[in-house]
């Protein structure tokens, strides 16, 4: 008998919180139509081509990619560099990394890093954004470029295809 009484107020109880809960969410839904605080809105997935492309062998040794280097903007406390990279290699770079030192004259006095997390196909482009500390009197940067099976050799260009609009020629 005490079993009996005691799952049913276990039951009732569950049931009174489950009501409870749902009529909470419904109402944090309804209030307001257009959310401010909305999640940016997730990466395209790649296509079949560029899936296929990561799955072979990635590159051993040096890799090569061209970049395009954004403009640097402090946001709140960091200052943060956006680079374009494309792969120009004919084979995809696994753990592709950037580092990123700010210098204040000679002296170094910040650093940030980025690594993609799946390779790099070829021919594929890629944001990396670094986010560095930011201090007074920060003059310039330098980026450093590696791989996981190698180092990279970066080239900079203005827009991305530059390279071999010019070997046509």
């Amino acid at each position: 008998m005490r079993r009996l009484a005691l799952t049913s107020v276990t039951a009732l109880c569950c049931l009174a919180l489950a009501t409870a809960a749902s009529a909470q969410a419904s109402k944090a839904t309804t209030g307001s139509t257009a959310k401010k605080d909305a999640a940016p809105a997730p990466p395209t997935p790649p296509t079949p081509e560029v899936l296929k492309a990561r799955m072979r062998p990635p590159v051993k040794g040096t890799a090569f990619i061209e970049i395009i280097k954004g403009a640097s903007k402090k946001v709140g406390n960091d200052i943060v560099t956006v680079t374009m990279v494309k792969n120009v290699s004919d084979a995809p770079i696994a753990g592709l990394r950037i580092d990123e030192w700010w210098f204040a004259g000679k002296e170094q006095v910040s650093a940030g890093d980025y690594r993609l997390r799946q390779p790099l196909a070829p021919g594929e482009i890629a944001e990396m954004k670094t986010s560095s500390p930011w201090k007074p009197g920060l003059s310039g940067s330098q980026l450093q470029f590696t791989h996981a099976n190698g180092g990279v050799k970066p080239t900079a260009v203005k827009k991305f295809g530059e390279k071999d609009a010019a070997k046509k020629k």
